[in-house]
């Protein structure tokens, strides 16, 4: 498999089953050290035979490092299981196994040196106790030599070679997903580009909100029902035709991309947690468009804590509800037709215990009016990216909300009905980050294309071509995890803890690929008028949000420590 004695390149006298046979016998080693990495966490935090909440935050380095080093090892597993269904398919080309090699090349280099948790955090081997005789388990004929020639300077220069080739493409590399899902990709690329991109930067720089007919058309397209069961108006399809959708028009302007995860989140409450009532009612015209949802669950004062809200939901003698307390960072509040408003229903408790959720309707707004509704008002919270729905600050003060409209007809069991949308909001979100990402690629490969340095274009210079190489790689790896997710949710299996990997990664290489796209664009990058610039600030709300990445690190180390 070597190249002049270097590189493993994939060329016509290589034979595709060796590069496979490497990675295939490099995942082995690597679940070993993430099977003692943690046996000696486990050491740390257990106490009197239980995991000790004040432990793992005393080793809260530790623990967070093991949900990246745990998110590591499912990305070689799934891009394992990527290659090797592309190659039983014959769709593993010369492009795909150049991404397969520098992404098991780059990802086993960090396991072995120090994992990036984020630009300045860095955990390594010696972090969870790892010593050197532990660590020898990864010093494999295998692993060596895609440590050494896996990800080289002309493995990278090569992939954006064939990237060029194929330049235009709806992306880089065979998704692995069916027919079907690739004609959904196809068609929502399309809109993308048509009613989108042309009219996103200027959304952007004007503060605007994403024009009604955009939403029309979105809700005419089935986006607002894509996974809402027939019976109830939708057309019953996959999370996975969710993460496509939210994919491709997300790569349009995240705005849009993420117009659909409301009623998504919405339709899944509903679905888990409401009565067969609610279900009838609110399902089709969710699904349909008529009803546009926003989601009101966070205070100015709790952020993540979800379980410490003191907004109060009083039932008053008629059975109805009076609602009183603030809310923030609510999205596209103003022209929405109802909450699912979490709120304390029992005032006696002062955690998650005494929360409900309603479907607490409103009257829409616009701008001259935002906030019609008697009993409520809002301001705006001026963002820098994440634009076209506006974030708001909401008050509630004797705001009325019909008994009927609790749901599931019964109190205390907010937190709980939340807790079963988490799954399915950090997949949609997962896919938003790579369809962010992939924004970033497009412009900033187009912009290494045009731009001429010292008599040749950027895309030309190693270092800008290795930033090209590295985004496709981690857009693919990002990609696997978050359809691997899907899958196991539409199968019907538990899969938190494959969720917020994804949404882990995901963020993380959304950011990284707008950082090194704004760095190709160089100056200009800075200037407003770029739309990567727009692109870098709409990166960054997805290590925040759907949970924060220190937040979410916490609970996948949780789930690993203790997998009950």
């Amino acid at each position: 498999m070597a190249h002049d004695g270097q590189d493993v390149t994939v060329e016509a006298s290589v034979q595709l089953p060796d590069l496979l046979t490497l990675t295939g016998a490099a995942i082995a080693p690597v679940a070993a050290i993430f099977d003692k990495s943690r046996a000696h966490l486990r050491a740390l935090v257990v106490s009197d035979g239980r995991i000790s909440a004040r432990l793992v935050e005393a080793n809260q380095d530790a623990a967070h490092g093991l949900a990246w080093l745990a998110t590591y090892l499912e990305s070689l597993r799934q891009m394992q299981g990527w290659a090797e269904r592309m190659a039983a398919e014959g769709r593993f080309g010369e492009l795909e196994a150049l991404i397969h090699q520098i992404a098991f090349g780059e990802y086993l280099a960090q396991i072995r040196g120090g994992i990036p948790m984020n630009q300045g955090e860095i955990v390594r081997p010696r972090d969870f106790g790892v010593d050197a005789a532990e660590l020898a388990v990864l010093d494999t004929p295998e692993i060596e030599t895609l440590l050494t020639r896996a990800n080289t300077t002309a493995a990278r220069m090569r992939l954006v070679e064939l990237m060029q080739a194929q330049h235009g493409a709806t992306m880089f590399g065979a998704s692995g997903l069916d027919e079907e899902l690739e004609m959904i990709r196809d068609q929502f690329r399309r809109y993308a580009v048509e009613k989108v991109e042309p009219f996103a930067h200027e959304w952007h720089l004007k503060d605007a909100l994403i024009p009604m007919e955009i939403i029309e058309e979105l809700a005419e397209m089935g986006v607002f029902g894509l996974t809402i069961p027939e019976e109830f108006g939708g057309f019953g399809l996959s999370k996975a035709s969710m993460c496509v959708v939210s994919e491709e028009l997300s790569r349009g302007y995240i705005g849009v991309g993420s117009l659909g995860t409301r009623s998504e989140i919405a339709a899944e409450l509903i679905l888990a947690g409401g009565t067969d009532a609610q279900k009838a009612h609110w399902l089709p015209a969710l699904a349909s468009g008529e009803k546009l949802p926003t989601a009101v669950f966070t205070e100015p004062n709790t952020g993540s804590d979800l379980g410490s809200l003191r907004t109060r939901a009083i039932r008053d003698e008629t059975g109805d509800y009076r609602v009183t307390g603030n809310k923030t960072w609510i999205t596209h509040a103003a022209r929405t037709h109802v909450m699912t408003l979490l709120a304390r229903t029992d005032p006696e408790t002062s955690d998650y215990k005494g929360l409900s959720m309603f479907l607490a309707e409103k009257t829409p707004g616009d701008e001259a009016d935002p906030f019609p509704t008697e009993g409520m008002t809002g301001g705006e919270i001026e963002v820098l990216g994440y634009r076209g729905m506006k974030e708001y600050e909401l008050g509630f003060d004797n705001f009325h909300v019909k008994g009927e409209n609790l749901l599931g007809g019964e109190e205390g069991k907010g937190f709980k009905q939340l807790m079963e949308t988490f799954e399915s909001a950090r997949i949609q979100t997962a896919a938003r980050a790579i369809g962010v990402a992939q924004s970033a690629l497009d412009v900033s490969m187009q912009y290494a294309l045009d731009r001429k340095q010292f008599g040749k274009s950027l895309i030309q210079f190693p270092r800008v071509a290795g930033k090209l190489a590295m985004m496709a790689v981690e857009i693919m790896v990002a990609r696997q995890l978050t359809y691997f997710s899907a899958r196991e949710k539409d199968e019907g299996r538990r899969c938190d803890l494959e969720a917020g990997m994804a949404k882990l990664l995901g963020a993380r290489v959304a950011w990284a690929a707008a950082d090194n796209g704004l760095q190709i664009h160089g100056g200009n990058g800075f200037a407003l008028e770029y739309t990567i610039s727009r692109i870098l600030c709409d990166a960054r709300i997805l290590n925040i949000f759907e949970g924060a990445a220190e937040i979410q690190a916490q609970v996948i180390a949780r789930r690993l420590l203790d997998p009950r």
